[in-house]
């Protein structure tokens, strides 16, 4: 139960998130994941608190465990001769090197994509930059909350159009890391085809606005330019976050049959001409919230989830994390991992968003998710394992 990726070797140069997303990606899926580090390690193993002690005195950086389960660890220079060969003997076996360089920096360096390509005609590169590998901007640096801005999202966030807000979680970096994960699938179905390796380039730009969906044709398609506007949904009603006695509920009325439910369960006036379509509740939103709180108001939230769940109404409350990872739900898809990390224990980490299955000829299931963690690896930890590996490679060749 190793994963359906067993057997692939993805070399892993990148550093902060969105690189590390997607080889994380590709391990949980059961790749060898092979994380090269400079000596002094990824950025992320320094930023926090919080830092969490180790049995030894040393402290890891719960940034750097979020995002480097199923990966070994070895530290090169890439910059002293000996190093750059041990990085070119790995990528001569690679089928994956995945890069988040500033555009340019790998060739610098001496690995080009004419080199690779030499080393290895199969590889597939995985570059991921701040703004895009050309244009005008492709040399700045990519920064997650910088992309959100740049890229409009943060446009979209917040309470209103004068409060712009960032997304609680570096979005951008792990759109990146999603969209490099997927092209680089792609492009390995592609070399089963034609023998010959494939480069995939996105970017945290190119992330973001592909992530615009409704939004972003509601500007080119529609001309009309979306803001931020809170808890509530642009272009559906009632759809948000609505208060109730000593707290709050979200509720999803994704179509008229389901206002009706909803006013039929709390009594509603369902025939008022003010909200009998979609369009007519988003006119007059302002009135509509304040007659839904007003009948909330009666109701604590447990109580009101509850007539709503009896109504089919989609609705839920807003969690905290510390309930998210006690919640049932999400310790049943497998969200909330175990692994044994060689200085700090026992740590859970949150789990992989993919389950696999096999399907026999009558179309039973049998789960195929990788369930084998790796912890996130100590610097340069698995340097002499992978040195030794490369050596017996090259005695038996």
């Amino acid at each position: 139960m190793s994963g359906p990726l067993d057997g692939l070797l993805v070399v892993d140069l990148s550093r902060a998130l969105a690189g590390p997303q997607a080889g994380m990606m590709l391990g949980d899926l059961g790749a060898r994941v092979i994380k090269v580090e400079s000596p002094s390690g990824d950025d992320t193993r320094s930023w926090g608190p919080p830092f969490v002690s180790a049995q030894d005195g040393t402290t890891e950086s719960t940034y750097f465990l979020s995002c480097n389960r199923n990966k070994e660890s070895i530290a090169l220079n890439l910059k002293r001769e000996e190093d750059a060969r041990v990085l070119a003997r790995l990528i001569e076996r690679a089928d994956v090197l995945l890069e988040n360089f500033k555009p340019g920096t790998l060739e610098r360096l001496g690995f080009g994509t004419e080199r690779l390509m030499r080393l290895n005609p199969r590889l597939v590169l995985l570059s991921i930059s701040g703004f895009g590998h050309d244009g005008p901007e492709a040399h700045r640096a990519g920064y997650d909350q910088i992309a959100q801005g740049e890229a409009g999202l943060m446009s979209l966030t917040g309470a209103d159009p004068d409060h712009p807000q960032r997304v609680g979680v570096p979005i951008a970096d792990l759109l990146s890391g999603m969209n490099g994960a997927f092209g680089v699938l792609a492009a390995l179905r592609e070399r089963d085809r034609t023998g010959r390796g494939q480069i995939v380039r996105t970017s945290l730009l190119a992330s973001v606005v592909g992530a615009h969906a409704f939004q972003g044709t509601r500007w080119t398609v529609g001309g009309d330019l979306g803001a931020a506007q809170g808890n509530q949904h642009p272009t559906i009603a009632p759809y948000g976050l609505f208060r109730c006695a000593g707290g709050s509920v979200q509720i999803a009325c994704g179509n008229d049959a389901m206002w009706s439910r909803l006013c039929a369960a709390f009594g509603l006036p369902a025939d008022d001409p003010a909200y009998a379509t979609n369009a007519d509740r988003l006119a007059n939103r302002d009135g509509l919230t304040k007659l839904l709180e007003g009948v909330f108001g009666s109701y604590d939230a447990a109580d009101l989830l509850q007539r709503l769940a009896d109504a089919d109404i989609p609705a839920g409350r807003v969690r905290g994390l510390d309930e998210v990872y006690a919640w049932e739900q999400t310790r049943s898809q497998r969200l909330l991992v175990d692994v044994e990390h060689p200085s700090l224990g026992t740590v859970s980490l949150p789990g992989s968003a993919l389950r696999t299955f096999a399907l026999d000829a009558t179309g039973v299931e049998t789960e195929t998710t990788r369930l084998d963690h790796r912890a996130p690896p100590v610097l340069d930890a698995d340097a002499a394992s992978v040195r030794a590996w490369l050596d017996a490679g090259a005695t038996s060749s």
